[in-house]
Formats: C-alpha cells, sequence, structure tokens
C-alpha cells in the first residue's frame, strides 16, 4: 500500500470522465440517492438477482463505495491504518489502497470502528474524508495530491464520539467540507490545491453532524446547505456567508440524514426525538434569505439511512435506536400516506434506502435487501433476499446501484449483483 505524502505529488494522469450511469459520490449524481438509470429489473427472482462477483479483504468500514470511470473506490480500517482503495468495476480486483491515517481506534462505540465517508469522484481526482478529520486529495490512481487536517488545521469539532462522517462536495472549482470549528465551520477550498477560498462561522451549535452538505439554488442565491450539530444553516456559495439557520428537524446527539430540496423548500430529518421538518426559502427583500417553517412531524425520525422525494412523496425509515419502519410522507404536508408497520408484518424494518428506474432499493439494518414500487397508497413489495455471509455489524452501507449492477458492503465484504434487465 502507497504511504500518503503531505505535499502533492507532480504527476500526469488521463483524466477518467464519468458515464451517465455512473455513481461518482455519496447519494449518487445529484446528492439525492436516486440512480438516472433505465432498464433495470422490475422484478426479482425468489432467490434475488445473480451475483455477478464477491470480494473480501477490503478492511472494516461503512462507507457506501462510489463508481466511476470503471473504477469502484471505498474507505476501510485495515490494521493500524486507515485506507482508500481502488477495485476494477468489471470484477471487483483491487487495483489500489493508498494509506491515509492511522486508524482511529478511539473513535467509534465499540465495534462501529471504521470510516464512513464515501469517496468523491470528479475528473481524474477524488476525495475522501477520515474518521479523525484527515481530508485527502488523490488521483485516481492514488497517487497523492493534498491532505489536510480538519482539526488541526482549522479547529474543527464533531458531535458525539462517532467522529468525521461527511463525503466531500464538490462543487465548480470548490470542494465544501464542515470541520465544525468556531472560526472554521464550514470551508470552501480550491479543489486543486486544498487552500482555503472561504472559511463561514456559525456562533452556537456548530459542530459538524453526521450528514454531507447539498447545493441548492434557491432565493436568489446559490447555496450550501449543512445539517450541523445545531440543524440547518445555508452559506452563499461564492462569499460563505451564512444566509439562514432553523433548528427544525435536528437533536443534539447525531444529525445523519442528508436534507432533501425541492420547490424551494428543505426538508430535514433526525432520531433521537428530532423527527422531521419543512422549511421553506424565500428572498427577504434586502439580499438574504428569509427561512418559514411549514411543518415539524414525529413520523420521520430517520436514524441515519436517508430520506427520498419520488414524485410528490417522502421515503423514509422512521425509528431511530428503538428500531423503526418503512413509511411514506407527502412532502408538502407531512401527513401520513402509509406505515408499513400499521399491518404488523413487519417487512420493512429499519434501513437505507436508493432509487433506480422508478423503484426503491431498501437495505434493513439487519441484512435483507428488498425491492419496493414507491407508491403513495400501499407498500408495494417486488423482491427480496438475503445476502450472504452477513457479518456481525449492523448493515449501515447504503446500496449503490450502478451500471446496471447493486453494490453492497458488509465491511470486510462487497457483493456486486447484476440486476438489469434482459
Amino acid at each position: 500500500m502507497k504511504k500518503l505524502p503531505l505535499l502533492a505529488l507532480c504527476s500526469l494522469v488521463v483524466a477518467g470522465f464519468a458515464v451517465a450511469d455512473d455513481w461518482p459520490q455519496f447519494r449518487g449524481p445529484q446528492r439525492d440517492g436516486i440512480s438516472k438509470e433505465t432498464g433495470l429489473l422490475k422484478e426479482w427472482p425468489k432467490e434475488g438477482p445473480p451475483l455477478a462477483w464477491r470480494v473480501k479483504g477490503l478492511g472494516g468500514g461503512y462507507s457506501a463505495p462510489s463508481v466511476a470511470a470503471g473504477r469502484i473506490f471505498g474507505m476501510s480500517y485495515r490494521g493500524a491504518d486507515e485506507v482508500v482503495w481502488a477495485l476494477d468495476e468489471k470484477d471487483g480486483k483491487e487495483q489500489w489502497a493508498t494509506i491515509i491515517a492511522s486508524a482511529s481506534k478511539h473513535i467509534g462505540s465499540p465495534g462501529q470502528e471504521g470510516p464512513r465517508c464515501t469517496p468523491t469522484v470528479d475528473g481524474d481526482l477524488l476525495y475522501a474524508l477520515g474518521t479523525a478529520g484527515d481530508l485527502v486529495c488523490l488521483k485516481t490512481d492514488g497517487t497523492a495530491v493534498w491532505h489536510k487536517n480538519l482539526e488541526k488545521d482549522f479547529g474543527g469539532h464533531f458531535m458525539a464520539h462517532w467522529g468525521y462522517c461527511e463525503s466531500p462536495l464538490v462543487d465548480g472549482d470548490k470542494l465544501i467540507c464542515t470541520p465544525g470549528g468556531k472560526d472554521a465551520t464550514v470551508v470552501a477550498l480550491d479543489k486543486k490545491t486544498g487552500d482555503p477560498i472561504w472559511k463561514a462561522q456559525v456562533p452556537d451549535g456548530n459542530g459538524a453532524g453526521y450528514a454531507s452538505p447539498i447545493v441548492i439554488e434557491a432565493a436568489g442565491h446559490r447555496q450550501y446547505v449543512h445539517f450541523l450539530q445545531g440543524g440547518l444553516a445555508g452559506f452563499d456559495a461564492a462569499t460563505g456567508k451564512l444566509l439562514w439557520r432553523s433548528s427544525k428537524g435536528s437533536n443534539g446527539t447525531a444529525n445523519c440524514a442528508t436534507p432533501i430540496f425541492s420547490d424551494g423548500c428543505v426538508f430535514a430529518a433526525s432520531a433521537y426525538g428530532g423527527g422531521g421538518a419543512l422549511v421553506r426559502l424565500s428572498a427577504d427583500g434586502q439580499g438574504g434569505v428569509k427561512v418559514e417553517d411549514v411543518y415539524t412531524t414525529k413520523k420521520m425520525n430517520n436514524h441515519h439511512g436517508g430520506v427520498i422525494l419520488l414524485d410528490g412523496y417522502l421515503y423514509g425509515a422512521n425509528g431511530g435506536n428503538e428500531g423503526g419502519n418503512l413509511v411514506c410522507l407527502d412532502f408538502k404536508t407531512g401527513d401520513v400516506q402509509w406505515n408499513e408497520r400499521d399491518d404488523k408484518k413487519n417487512r420493512a424494518p429499519k434501513g437505507s434506502l436508493t432509487a433506480a428506474d422508478g423503484l426503491l432499493y431498501y437495505r434493513h439494518e439487519d441484512g435483507p435487501m428488498t425491492l419496493i414500487e414507491p407508491s403513495p397508497k400501499e407498500y408495494i413489495e417486488r423482491g427480496r433476499f438475503e445476502q450472504p455471509d452477513r457479518s456481525r455489524a449492523h448493515a449501515w452501507s447504503y446500496p449503490v446501484v450502478a451500471n446496471g449492477k447493486l453494490y453492497l458492503r458488509d465491511q470486510d465484504l462487497l457483493l456486486c449483483y447484476d440486476v438489469k434487465a434482459r
């Protein structure tokens, strides 16, 4: 494995360009959990879709993979090291692994160690964030470009004790991340050099949560929306100016789920009593942003499995450490359309989800994988299967759909299923 130097290594590589059905970052091309891919299976056979290949030896961790330009990228703990790795998309064979830091065994609950970040791929560069705040830029051949540490370089800190979990956001020439510090709550860095472009301060509740930021256009501003320790916050993309804040839908323990933006509104949800909330953004007539509460709900206590918006309806798990189940809410009103637990069959307990070709890929926290037809009228299941060689860890890694394949990570193991219709 390659050691990561602190200074950039000067080497030229041919840029890799993502194709339409790649999954180059956390929650897909638009960070909304939705793939643009079509031509996938509409139902699964009883035994599930065919297994294309499987690989072991990844190392421990919860990060879901990213897929771009023929490679699969991820992060792991391997012994005393924290690494970023790349596999061949065709067969899963490892192409390289680069050490970025020492494995921070003191971060995380017992048995829950390992990185959570999904690497962000941008052309021939990728960006990854380790649990102790080691932010790296690598070329897609594993060569180091630059290295920062969010605590040492920006005075950052994170909520609770699970470390940094964010997947960095690339927007144009900027890399956006969340140190969570008093003087640098959010920073925009030059993506090629790591040099700061601006630093944004948020007084009180400024610690980094565990959610990843999104970029939106609303109320006359291009904005970065972050789910911080103290709740939602929006920052002007050009200057880093704090435009608005809202504590709705947040809690004081762990804000994990990526916010959802649509039609001038932002939805956020968390567990630990937080629930969900929708806020509306509008111009205040003075160059700023007005934030208005639309509704709050206790029917979407989304722990960390994410929420997806499809055709005006929200789908996500309702429930924290006490368990939970899949629910469907009206995005505009928060009204419950259905709650899978209502029929007492418990077919869809708490989990994480991805959408592709008009269907939901729902991975239960205890392992089973289900294919669900989204409908505001009722829960409709189109297939399920149990993965082989389940570890004893929670199945927290989000399912990923890219180029006709479904990827399921279970700590040391990565499974690749063929879900393309024939």
